[in-house]
């Protein structure tokens, strides 16, 4: 059954750019109300001037608890609800081991993982008070299948996958939905960051998505109520196979994967 998401208060973070940017878009013409937050608080504005309706803006780094805690506060005391919390915030660096800093281990799971968790923390307690919500996070399948120079990301996607699924077990029987949408490599401003030579992009070709397709996965996820969804469906294939038998895998697609 399709979910109506007409009039929803829905709290996007890393809304800024990218998907988030455009899974905004597409949900405000569903109806619904896109709350932006990032750190980037004159590109939202630019956005919320572009959509239709109800989007307002709220500057917030999810690495700042306080500040986390504080603007869910605003959003629940100005509109009475929060009914789905889209954790899409994350950056990647594409770096060899050897050549991967401490900090910046700590910074990715500091912005993917904890993120995910500060911002649920802060939603959580509000929707199990109405009885009913919809938890969204935007993981990757790096946490699934793990490639080279990605050791501190997917490291990072893969507890938010394991939070994820945890977290759907806790709240089973709460009303509070939990779900993971695990896209492949996105032709967004991300990979200015994970990949400034631009390699890994021209060597994928043709399995890189658009935003337009990877903000529609969210949106099916959301209206439908999907627990997981993984794609495309290329590298969902690819993922189990990687499972079920890796040194097949490793032969035929080890080193596709692994062009960084």
């Amino acid at each position: 059954m399709k979910v109506s998401l007409y009039n929803k208060v829905i709290l996007i973070t890393g809304a800024s750019s990218g998907i988030g940017a455009v899974t905004a878009r597409l949900l405000a013409e569903r109806g619904a109300i896109p709350i932006l937050t990032a750190r980037s608080k004159g590109k939202m504005e630019m956005l919320s001037a572009s959509i239709q309706g109800d989007s307002p803006v709220y500057e917030m780094d999810v690495r700042d608890t306080a500040q986390v805690n504080d603007v869910v506060s605003q959003v629940h005391r100005h509109y009475g609800k929060i009914d789905i919390l889209l954790n899409n915030a994350g950056f990647g660096e594409f770096l060899r081991f050897s050549e991967t800093s401490i900090t910046q281990f700590q910074d990715m799971m500091d912005v993917n993982y904890m993120g995910t968790v500060r911002c649920t923390h802060a939603v959580l307690p509000y929707m199990l008070q109405a009885g009913v919500g919809h938890i969204v996070n935007v993981a990757s399948m790096a946490g699934k299948m793990a490639t080279a120079k990605s050791t501190a990301y997917s490291a990072s996607k893969h507890a938010v996958l394991g939070f994820t699924n945890a977290l759907r077990r806790e709240l089973k029987s709460s009303g509070v939905m939990v779900s993971a949408v695990n896209p492949g490599p996105i032709d967004t401003p991300f990979f200015e960051r994970a990949d400034p030579e631009g390699t890994y992009l021209r060597n994928l070709g043709r399995f890189v998505m658009t935003p337009d397709r990877a903000a529609g996965a969210i949106l099916h996820v959301i209206e439908r109520r999907k627990a997981e969804l993984d794609l495309p469906w290329t590298a969902a294939a690819g993922a189990r196979l990687a499972l079920l038998f890796p040194r097949l895998f490793d032969v035929l697609f080890g080193k596709i994967v692994d062009k960084k």
